[in-house]
């Protein structure tokens, strides 16, 4: 595409946000609107708001048009992401109106599909790419009103009653105003703070916010606090039933500046836009004239980055990091004040991310294990990091459409949390139990006693709405207690049922394991079969946790192999010991330098990288092509917190490693 070349655009949803943006595209430099896609396509007065465009029937129809190059997304907040990734699969270019996702776990999933398809992705916050505001950073770096302190931004209004019927009251639509108009003074009071910094933006590390949800269930008002590292202190609120004097007011030591609705800039249609710097008692008003239309800054600077081949806008700070973090906020802002969205949950969260139903794949190989009688997929996932349903459901889906069907849950796991949105998982997707090899964990310490098994897999199997684990592991060892009780403890379950395949050990020790084998086999008992303990080319030189066990040595490797007892590893990928977090000058990882750095570990590390950089692929690839290539059964748990950490690394499963590779990298 050259650089004079019209973009083509196409619009989804032809509501009042459209309209705007057709005005931009219209008194824009790059942008030619082709296409309005509407679902009700005779509605009367439709083409009249949109003059010049072809009326669509069905947004799936617009993104079929090969006259369209990019597709401006204008639904509801909670058609955002579905259309997106939609879009973006169809080859088209996308820029979605703000939010562009209900939270930063969908926005990075946007993010990642636009970056394999190698298109551009945008959020549309018209006013980030306005003169109006680069005169406001321009004036902050300056030094004007000295060091900045404190920031305080409103955007509220007030709708005067409510109905439940209106998007912005609806709780299964994402109504209120977090999203809808808070993201506005978060995402400057980012851009300041950055700004400040020296920086694009910067992301705060503390957020705290307090809201009034009102009868349909969204915030109708809410205020939240922001700290930054360098020390800035932000006041943020927004409103949908209450007036606010919607001003922003930048606090330094040596005075302030103050700016009247700054994301109107210098008007829709362009005008004069008033900055005013208050100093010594004086004000000083500094006018930004701009003849422009506001929407159209946007137009430009997404044509611009389509025409030049890039994926993000080219303007600093408002990329694709930029977007995730300022709906990173926004998720605290909303979990401070106990908001979530009907459509997050899983009675309502029936589909994947792009709308469709979750189906198995086949693309994860898979292995037999001892005492299971089903096949189970050569990683296994873990992923008790997630906030909640919708979060987590993401890599989920994706696990299992890419062939997934071993999982790892326990007892403890976010206090329950992780079984829960397990059960929910399944059960909404309708995923056939048997289809599944369910890890199950319990009797961690301080209650690691042989009657707790039985009572917490109670609890577990309510959670994880199933009667069954195919895997039990006692989560710790507590050598305190003769390990026949333990025994009798989980040969019970089996015999009950409700272990249907193996049982054993997490973190324990290869003597313990072996008496607890001859107890089993000495008094008729159903004898432990399996091990998730630490494995890593890396090993692990101290304990991450208490009471944790590794399983990485020589000696433990002889005991695998004449055992060929399967080791279900955690931390198999050393927890980024084999990326650019570690390496021996950095040393600001306590965790890292404490856990992992020792001069066979960065031995180890040195040939990961070197085979890497022969085979084309990561180091931690092949930290993880090491552990699945042993002679004994080892299968990773791997914890990945997105979907596109999660296709890395099974991406790391067709690097086959021969015995001399293991042997090499091991030294």
């Amino acid at each position: 595409m050259t650089t004079d070349t019209s973009i083509r655009w196409g619009i989804i949803g032809p509501g009042r946000i459209a309209q705007t943006f057709a005005d931009g595209i219209a008194h824009s430099r790059s942008g030619k609107l082709v296409a309005i896609a509407s679902r009700n396509p005779g509605k009367p007065g439709l083409g009249d708001n949109f003059p010049g465009a072809r009326i669509v029937n069905g947004y799936e129809a617009l993104l079929a048009d090969k006259d369209i190059d990019a597709v401006y997304i204008a639904t509801p907040h909670t058609g955002h992401a579905e259309w997106a990734i939609k879009a973006i699969r169809a080859g088209k270019h996308v820029l979605v109106e703000k939010p562009i996702a209900l939270s930063a776990f969908d926005a990075e999933a946007i993010y990642y599909a636009a970056k394999k398809a190698g298109v551009f992705a945008g959020e549309a916050f018209m006013y980030r790419v306005h003169t109006q505001t680069a005169k406001l950073i321009e004036l902050i770096k300056s030094g004007v009103i000295g060091e900045l302190r404190i920031i305080r931004s409103s955007f509220g209004f007030n709708m005067g009653k409510v109905n439940p019927e209106h998007r912005l009251f609806a709780n299964d639509m994402a109504g209120g105003g977090i999203l809808d108009v808070g993201g506005y003074p978060v995402s400057m009071a980012r851009l300041i703070a950055g700004a400040a910094a020296g920086k694009p933006f910067l992301d705060p590390d503390k957020v705290s916010g307090v809201g009034h949800l009102g009868q349909t269930g969204v915030d109708e008002w809410a205020s939240a606090v922001l700290k930054f590292p360098n020390e800035i202190i932000a006041e943020v609120s927004c409103s949908i039933m209450a007036n606010q004097d919607n001003t922003l007011r930048i606090i330094g030591s040596e005075g302030r500046i103050e700016v009247a609705d700054f994301w109107f800039a210098s008007g829709h249609k362009g005008g004069v836009g008033k900055i005013e710097v208050i100093k010594g008692g004086e004000t000083k008003t500094i006018e930004v004239k701009e003849e422009r239309w506001l929407y159209s800054f946007e137009v430009d600077a997404a044509g611009d980055a389509i025409r030049a081949g890039r994926q993000e806008f080219a303007y600093p700070g408002i990329g694709w990091a930029d977007s995730i973090g300022n709906l990173r906020v926004l998720d605290q802002w909303r979990a401070s004040i106990g908001l979530e969205y009907s459509v997050e949950k899983a009675a309502h969260r029936t589909k994947n991310i792009a709308g469709a139903t979750v189906t198995k794949g086949n693309g994860i190989p898979k292995r037999s294990i001892p005492g299971i009688a089903k096949p189970a997929s050569l990683v296994t996932l873990g992923f008790e990091f997630f906030p909640n349903f919708a979060a987590a459901s993401l890599t989920l889906d994706a696990f299992y459409e890419a062939g997934g069907n071993a999982f790892d849950t326990a007892y403890v796991y976010g206090g329950g949390k992780t079984e829960s949105i397990f059960g929910d998982w399944h059960t909404s997707r309708n995923v056939p139990r048997e289809e599944i090899v369910l890890i199950g964990k319990g009797a961690h310490s301080p209650l690691c006693y042989p009657d707790m098994i039985a009572k917490q897999l109670d609890q577990s199997l309510n959670r994880l709405k199933t009667d069954y684990v195919d895997i039990y592991f006692m989560h710790r060892d507590n050598t305190d207690v003769p390990v026949g009780e333990f025994v009798d403890a989980m040969d019970a379950e089996v015999k009950a049922g409700r272990i249907r395949g193996i049982f054993g050990g997490s973190n324990w020790t290869r003597a313990r394991f072996d008496e607890a084998i001859d107890y089993a086999e000495k008094n008729g008992k159903k004898a432990p079969a399996a091990l998730s303990n630490n494995f890593s080319l890396a090993e692990m030189l101290d304990p991450i946790w208490a009471g944790c066990v590794a399983a990485s040595d020589d000696d433990w490797k002889a005991w695998l192999n004449a055992k060929q007892i399967p080791n279900f590893a955690w931390s198999s990928q050393g927890r980024g010991f084999f990326t650019d977090r570690a390496g021996r000058d950095k040393r600001d990882d306590e965790e890292l330098v404490r856990v992992w750095y020792s001069d066979r570990n960065f031995g180890r590390r040195d040939r990961a990288i070197e085979l890497a950089q022969k085979l084309g692929r990561s180091p931690i690839h092949i930290a993880l092509a090491y552990v699945v290539a042993q002679p004994f059964p080892v299968i990773p748990l791997i914890g990945p917190r997105t979907v596109a950490e999660l296709e890395d690394s099974l991406s790391a499963l067709d690097i086959k490693l021969t015995p001399e590779q293991v042997k090499w990298l091991e030294g």
